[in-house]
């Protein structure tokens, strides 16, 4: 696992929490670039992504 990875990951993670309850185009926009971080993250360190929706805690 790489520290790169990891890091990609958590930032992704406190950037999606930040942004997905906003309501506005712009907050869900950043929302998504946090889920897309947060996956890139984990594909650099052999994970799959998450593809459940956010906060329902689905594996």
């Amino acid at each position: 696992m790489s520290i790169e990875g990891k890091a990609k990951e958590a930032a992704g993670y406190v950037k999606e929490e930040a942004f997905e309850h906003g309501k506005s185009a712009e907050s869900q926009k950043k929302a998504q670039e946090g889920r897309d971080l947060r996956n890139e993250g984990r594909v650099e360190d052999g994970k799959a992504p998450k593809t459940s929706e956010p906060g329902t805690d689905a594996k």
